[in-house]
């Protein structure tokens, strides 16, 4: 492997802290919400070069949609809020920032992030699927949130395996994820099978589970079903069993 673990941290604590000097692990503390935050979720959405453009533009409707859907809308408040956050993944160093964090607690703040989303765009389209980088990428910004929360969920997107650098059991043991949980939205239709490698070698943690998107279409719904169950409120329950979710862990 070209870079040792601890430039590989080095590389991306830069990308994602760039104004902070890093030493170990870095905390950020700016001023939140007064409530007590029950979740902080970051979105890993896949942008690798077997992504065509009409599905990374599915993709970006989707969890728009998803995002201001009246239930998950509902649930966020329910809770009290949740601070949410997105990015684009590809390649190895191609992780692009769609949504940094922003506090949701209402039909306005999911508009405002849904809004950020439609003005993304998309960032790379020829690079592959660099799984544990993004992984990685997503564990330093969740040491970025905001503010202090119960919950600290990743929830990666993507439609195959990694072919690209180290894989996700690297990442794990060579970046920050104590205590955080480790969801996927794995999209059928590739070889090899998504769903099986999202299941045995992408999740992580107590709870974890993969919601599955028969394709790029099913998208929106997915992540729907899967935003529900991440805020963890009734209106979950309350959905029709679908044979896409996976309880695994």
């Amino acid at each position: 492997m070209p870079h040792s673990w601890n430039s590989l941290r080095r590389t991306l604590l830069r990308r994602v802290l760039a104004p902070v000097t890093v030493l170990g692990l870095v905390s950020v503390t700016v001023q939140g919400p007064a409530s007590a935050c029950p979740l902080a979720l970051i979105i890993a959405m896949d942008g690798s070069s077997s992504v065509d453009a009409r599905e990374h533009a599915l993709q970006l409707q989707g969890l728009a949609h998803a995002l201001q859907d009246p239930e998950v809308v509902d649930a966020i408040s329910s809770v009290g809020g949740i601070w949410f956050s997105s990015f684009e993944w590809s390649g190895r160093y191609q992780q692009v920032m769609q949504v940094d964090w922003s506090f949701l607690d209402g039909e306005e703040s999911a508009k405002a992030a849904a809004a950020k989303l439609a003005r993304s765009g998309r960032s790379f389209n020829e690079f592959p699927t660099a799984l544990g980088y993004a992984l990685g990428y997503a564990a330093i910004h969740l040491n970025k949130v905001p503010e202090k929360c119960a919950r600290r969920v990743i929830d990666v997107a993507g439609d195959g395996v990694n072919n690209e650098g180290f894989g996700p059991a690297s990442a794990y043991h060579a970046f920050p994820f104590e205590g955080i949980v480790v969801n996927g939205l794995a999209i059928k239709g590739a070889k090899p099978d998504p769903v099986a490698y999202y299941r045995h070698s992408v999740i992580r943690g107590p709870g974890s589970f993969v919601e599955v998107a028969n394709n790029f279409d099913d998208y929106a719904s997915a992540m729907k079903r899967k935003l529900l169950r991440e805020v963890g409120t009734s209106y979950y329950t309350e959905l029709q069993p679908r044979k896409g979710v996976q309880d695994l862990r």
